[in-house]
Order: structure tokens, then C-alpha cells, then sequence
């Protein structure tokens, strides 16, 4: 993953950690876009789109009848989980396109919910790990790559760590993917 596409989404997942209430679990999500070669897969975009959780009709129909029976109560948040707005996730696939990328898949942030979180949800400790939500997500997306980035802020900074993951054929089983970040640095500078 190309560095400047990481610091793009960490600056809109501490922008939006930074509007999280108990009340709002505000999330933050992405799109991957790269190449896909035939043992790496490389991520040097994010594209960035709106939530439509609330306003697609598809998104309201899957959290009421799937996602809140099976993932429970917490969902019935409008605020929590993401679902892209078809018209950005088009848009980013054709921006994709012209620069000779490919929708290789998404980012988003798990903050640290068991400090911030209302209090009856404060044992549910979030990290850079797949929670069953994200394992049904990325097993209907069926997207290569799948990044969850775990942030939390101490005192008056900010701090992540990040794991990729990958679906497998069928069910909701991951296979964790080894994440590179390019430096800046540049060979024998």
C-alpha cells in the first residue's frame, strides 16, 4: 500500500474519530483502488464515498431483516457500519478505470469503543481484527483486500495498526494478507 494512500484515509478516520460521541459511532470507510498482479495486490489510491445506510433502500432493507437479527441491536445505529453510496462506489470505479486501476476493495476504522463507547458497550474491545460484521461484509463483497485500520488516540495523540484481510470462496472464513506500506525513503538515499 502506497503511503500517501494511507495517510489519506488516516486523515479522515482522525476527522471523524474526533466527531465520535457514545451515541455516535461514527465510522470511516474507503475504497481500494491499484493493481492487482499475480502474487500482490497493490493499493495506491483510497476513494473515499458517502454512506447511503440510511437513504438506499437495499441498506435499510439488509440492516433491518439481516444485519441487526443476526449481528444484533447495537446496528439499529444509524451512525454505525457503513454501506457505499452506489453512485460514489460507480464513480470510483470508473475513476479506477481511467487511471488504469482496479477496485481492488475497501478500508475502514474500528475505533477504540471500549474508551469511548457507551458504557454498556465498553467490553466489546475493538483492534485491526475482523469482527463477525466484517467477516459477513467482506464475505458478500467478495473483494480481494480488505483493510481494517484500528484507531486510537492516548493523551493528545493518535495511534494505528492495520490488517488486511481476504474472503474465502465461500462462508465467511478470512485469510489474513501480509500488508506492506511503501516508504517515502527512498533505496540507498
Amino acid at each position: 500500500m502506497d503511503d500517501e494512500a494511507l495517510d489519506d484515509f488516516l486523515t479522515a478516520a482522525v476527522g471523524e474519530y474526533q466527531l465520535i460521541t457514545p451515541a455516535t459511532p461514527l465510522p470511516c470507510f474507503a475504497l481500494l483502488l491499484g493493481t492487482a498482479g499475480p502474487a500482490t495486490l497493490h493499493v495506491e489510491r483510497v476513494a473515499f464515498g458517502r454512506n447511503a445506510r440510511t437513504t438506499d433502500p437495499s441498506a435499510r432493507r439488509e440492516f433491518s431483516e439481516t444485519i441487526v437479527p443476526r449481528f444484533g441491536a447495537a446496528y439499529e445505529n444509524e451512525h454505525r457500519a457503513w454501506w457505499v453510496d452506489s453512485r460514489d462506489l460507480l464513480k470510483a470505479s470508473r475513476e479506477a478505470e481511467t487511471l488504469g486501476l482496479e477496485l481492488l476493495g475497501s478500508i475502514h476504522m474500528h475505533p477504540d469503543w471500549h474508551r469511548i463507547g457507551p458504557p454498556q458497550e465498553r467490553g466489546l474491545v475493538l483492534s485491526e481484527r475482523p469482527t463477525p460484521m466484517d467477516r459477513h461484509v467482506f464475505a458478500q463483497t467478495a473483494w480481494p483486500i480488505n483493510v481494517i485500520c484500528y484507531l486510537e488516540r492516548r493523551d493528545n495523540a493518535f495511534y494505528h495498526a492495520l490488517a488486511a484481510w481476504s474472503p474465502a470462496r465461500c462462508g465467511t472464513e478470512l485469510t489474513a494478507l501480509p500488508l506492506r506500506i511503501r516508504t517515502r525513503t527512498k533505496v540507498g538515499a
